[in-house]
């Protein structure tokens, strides 16, 4: 592949589901010859074919075949000294040791390369704010609505929506040129075709997800029921169906409302019970069965969860605020535990 130097250089760090739709619409701004996707399980697959998306939005059988390696040393290897404007970090959010900030140090150039964080949860900046303290690396916090999952080694299905929140951490007190390296994210973003939306703060955005994946998303894996299926498991037979709340659907919002008392804690006033109502209608029109939340998959495929990411953090921050949270705690702890009993089962 020959490489235009004219056009930004990608890097997208876990081409899983996210990884390889932001493949595809990336390819619609810049070469193919440009994106380097580094896999894992679908490495073979996406050598042989690339990428194929089907999209409910963009269309069936679209297809994309950026640069495929193995790993951040295969890809410095090959980069000829040319340096990436971009790391799109997609895996999950779980500790790992190297860390993934220490994983992807090698192919930074600072002063040039941006880190971007397409993941889930909350506080999963700080260890590359931490370890990039002295050098000039923008890290761009993101919030993605991107349905997609990966039904086939290297084959995603995506619906519905595609909306990507972005902004710089911290959100105050970094050089101007991150905060332009955000605005110029975005920009290309939209002239790939996708939807972005550039904020001062994006931590408010990171907070309105969490209440969704903080409470549905280890309470499906918990229970192994789709939201929709948890939702109606607390009916009583003979209870109403529209308009009444039944026990499920209340604890859901009971925990829900202690995410929003963290994220009020920490400024986010807006993080509130307009929100909640927001968040549990949009899954109460749903049909039945309901979705299937990424932490369900996982656990369904007795995968390592993202508990910390996503509960674990709220919950120190929680304490750090002297914020009571015993129905989040007691979902953590759970779920951390069925996390932990999968690596006793192999």
């Amino acid at each position: 592949m020959t490489q235009d130097n004219s056009a930004p250089r990608v890097l997208i760090f876990g081409a899983g589901s996210l990884g390889a739709v932001y493949a595809w619409v990336l390819s619609r701004a810049v070469p193919e010859s440009n994106i380097t996707a580094i896999c894992r399980s679908n490495y073979d697959a996406a050598s042989q074919n690339g990428f194929i998306l089907h999209s409910t939005i963009w269309g069936n059988d679209l297809s994309v075949r950026p640069r495929i390696v193995r790993s951040v040393s295969e890809t410095v290897a090959q980069s000829q000294s040319q340096p990436f404007d971009y790391i799109l970090v997609a895996t999950k959010a779980l500790p790992t040791t190297p860390s993934t900030a220490e994983l992807i140090r090698p192919a930074i150039t600072p002063g040039r390369t941006a880190v971007v964080l397409v993941q889930n949860g909350i506080g999963i900046e700080e260890e590359f704010a931490r370890l990039y303290a002295d050098d000039d690396v923008p890290i761009l916090s993101t919030v993605a609505y991107l349905p997609a999952t990966q039904i086939a080694p290297a084959v995603v299905r995506h619906d519905v929506v595609e909306h990507l929140h972005v902004g710089t951490y911290p959100a105050t007190g970094v050089p101007e040129t991150h905060k332009r390296a955000a605005q110029a994210f975005v920009d290309l973003l939209t002239t790939a075709g996708a939807t972005a939306t550039l904020h001062d703060d994006v931590q408010a955005q990171r907070w309105g997800k969490l209440l969704i994946n903080g409470s549905w998303n280890p309470i499906c894996a918990l229970t192994r029921l789709k939201d929709k299926q948890f939702s109606e498991s607390g009916r009583s037979p003979g209870e109403g169906y529209e308009g009444q709340e039944n026990e499920a659907l209340q604890f859901v919002r009971d925990v829900m409302h202690e995410i929003a008392s963290i994220a009020q804690a920490c400024g986010h006033k807006d993080i509130n019970k307009d929100l909640i109502d927001f968040q549990l209608g949009r899954m109460t029109k749903r049909g039945f069965p309901g979705i299937q939340p990424s932490m369900m998959a996982d656990a369904l495929e007795m995968r390592t969860l993202e508990v910390d990411a996503i509960v674990g953090n709220a919950v120190r921050i929680a304490k750090e605020k002297n914020v009571p949270v015993p129905l989040l705690r007691a979902v953590y702890l759970l779920a951390q535990g069925l996390s932990a009993s999968f690596s006793l089962t192999k």
